[in-house]
């Protein structure tokens, strides 16, 4: 369980970063601006608003885990959802991002993470990544037959077509989707419900 905790903080916590990225412009952008730098700030404030915002740990908690004093902490935390003037940042800020504004690009790339508006070809290579990894082998199967344009999946009937006859430690891949909750908005979301699904039945 504490494995499986740890896999979904690591999961969105590199979604809330990609989103970060793209929100200013892409690596290409930090590149060419000379702010690589600020790409440690980024992850750090990611990290920090995931762990706030959807596992409610405190200061004291997330300082211990990040090694990062509880200050630093607060100026994460204490920062407002960054929606203006991104571009300016490049102008206005040093080599290195101020945690502070990291914190704010954080929190706006988590809101639109977790309104399912983040980038699903890049949840889609990094959940095949992730199960190759862990050596899952029915997700392996599942993510190879499935494309960006997949997604958002609004019923069963679509996915059942596009996997046709695979099993899943057991249980047909037919059954297992008839039982699931939609819409499924990433590949991420895809294999959480089917995990639970085969759990349920003391499978996985």
């Amino acid at each position: 369980m504490a494995f499986e905790l740890e896999g979904h903080i690591e999961a969105l916590t590199l979604r809330v970063f990609l989103k970060s990225l793209e929100l200013l412009g892409g690596t290409q952008k930090l590149v060419q601006t000379r702010a690589t730098n600020w790409l440690s700030s980024l992850l750090l404030a990611s990290y920090t608003v995931v762990l706030k915002e959807e596992y409610l740990k405190s200061e004291q908690e997330i300082a211990q885990r990040l090694r990062i004093t509880p200050q630093t902490v607060k100026n994460i935390l204490r920062s407002e959802p960054l929606v203006d003037n991104l571009e300016e940042l490049f102008e206005s800020e040093s080599k290195d991002l101020n945690i502070h504004t990291a914190g704010g690009i954080a929190k706006l790339a988590y809101r639109l993470v977790k309104d399912q508006k983040d980038h699903t070809g890049l949840c889609l290579e990094f959940s095949r990544r992730t199960a190759g990894a862990l050596d899952i082998a029915w997700a392996k199967i599942l993510l190879r037959r499935l494309e960006e344009k997949d997604f958002p999946v609004q019923s069963a009937q679509h996915l059942k077509e596009k996997l046709g006859k695979v099993w899943l430690s057991g249980r047909s891949v037919q059954e297992v989707l008839e039982e699931l909750d939609y819409p499924i908005h990433t590949p991420i979301e895809l294999i959480e419900k089917i995990k639970e699904n085969l759990r349920m039945y003391g499978l996985e």
